[in-house]
């Protein structure tokens, strides 16, 4: 998709793309963003923190105005709405961690989809899922259910990736998998917002130990069928996911949204050298030729200055090289792709900014029933996640995903 707005900043535009996508479960109005957006100074930081706040705030104002008032539909589609832009308002300002400013956006984020989350029908309740010393915090939807169906339903655990929420999993796939009738549950893992902003926990590669919990709590649930439970990751989540799924197999199947094998493939693609030596600099103790070349690609690419300051605030790295050496320990060589057994599901982005050529390459090393959905520009789906075409997505996902269970 050819940005309309943020011509040289390729960043900008997606994420603006991206809260525009969320129009379709409910999570932004075309006219809201495409306003916010014209008033944001292209590439400042600061400005599209003020922008976006300024429109959450005003939307959140008015939903709480109609909540008071018993106008309650009103109310949950403007809390859902204040909940998207306050996410984005802080997207960009993590390269310092100490930032007020994050704390309050997030926890605005959070407290107006809660908010909201208690006005859907039926509503969805906020959960703690035991993990180590501590909990993961996430929502369970009830399935929609057709008159007279009343035995237990299939489950679609899901989870974002590098620097998704899971309130904003509602607008990525939990909303779709509702209404065709499954449970779901949505948490943060470590490294992801709640995870690091109530205890500080940051990525670990193993997900395997981080799904394993939370799909012992989720077969506990009542009216969870345990032969019937799917694990979708988005974005590093088509990662982290297919990752579990090699170790736990009890669940019934695995969605990579979009896939995505070795992020080292990715640290060292733009170093001179062979990867072996690329490697080994990356976690040398010093090498500043290396740290030069980091500082040179974030000052042209808008993405990679994005993602080295977010990253090393996720990933708990203490400067843009440590932060893509931390890369290197995520990936599905070395055998982990082919230890899933269940059917998986791959799905690719024709013109994907960050993972390009990621997905087929998860795909080709699969042993296990497999299938490869790719979205392209000619479908306005061409872009990472297939931000802007979220019905799209998901019909094609879930349709898929209906046959799976059908037959298990």
């Amino acid at each position: 998709m050819k940005p309309v707005l943020f011509h040289d900043d390729t960043s900008f535009w997606f994420e603006t793309v991206r809260v525009l996508g969320a129009t379709a479960y409910g999570g932004a109005d075309i006219g809201e963003v495409l306003t916010t957006a014209q008033a944001i100074t292209a590439s400042d930081y600061d400005s599209w923190h003020d922008q976006w706040l300024a429109t959450a705030d005003w939307v959140a104002a008015e939903a709480k105005e109609a909540q008071g008032a018993g106008h309650l539909v009103s109310a949950r589609d403007g809390l859902l709405r204040a909940s998207s832009y306050y996410r984005s308002a802080d997207f960009y300002l993590h390269g310092n961690p100490d930032d007020p400013r994050i704390r309050h956006a997030y926890t605005r984020a959070r407290e107006s989809f809660a908010a909201a989350a208690a006005l859907l029908d039926p509503p969805v309740e906020p959960i703690e899922i035991p993990y180590e010393h501590t909990v993961l915090h996430g929502y369970f939807y009830p399935a929609l259910r057709r008159a007279g169906d009343t035995g237990p339903r299939p489950t679609v655990i899901m989870h974002s990736g590098f620097d998704g929420t899971c309130e904003e999993m509602h607008f990525l796939g939990a909303a779709a998998a509702q209404e065709r009738g499954y449970n779901v549950v949505t948490f943060d893992g470590p490294g992801q917002p709640a995870a690091l902003h109530f205890d500080g926990l940051v990525f670990r590669p193993d997900w395997e130990n981080v799904i394993t919990p939370v799909l012992d709590w989720v077969l506990d649930r009542p009216g969870v069928d345990p032969d019937r439970v799917a694990l979708l990751g988005a974005s590093l989540g088509g990662l982290l996911a297919p990752r579990a799924a090699a170790f736990e197999h009890r669940l019934a199947a695995c969605i990579a949204f979009d896939g995505v094998y070795d992020l080292g493939d990715l640290a060292t693609r733009q170093m001179p050298g062979p990867r072996a030596e690329s490697e080994a600099l990356l976690r040398a103790e010093s090498a500043p030729e290396v740290d030069a070349m980091v500082e040179q690609l974030m000052a042209r690419d808008p993405n990679m200055r994005w993602a080295a300051t977010h990253g090393q605030y996720v990933m708990g790295a203490d400067s843009p090289r440590a932060f893509f050496a931390s890369y290197l320990d995520y990936t599905l060589a070395g055998g982990i792709a082919e230890r899933i057994t269940c059917p998986t599901l791959v799905c690719e982005a024709d013109t994907d900014i960050f993972f390009e050529g990621q997905p087929q390459l998860l795909f080709d090393h699969l042993t296990c029933q497999k299938a490869l959905l790719r979205f392209t520009e000619a479908e306005g789906a061409g872009a990472h996640c297939q931000a802007g075409a979220q019905r799209l997505a998901f019909a094609r996902i879930y349709d898929w995903l209906d046959d799976v269970v059908a037959a298990h």
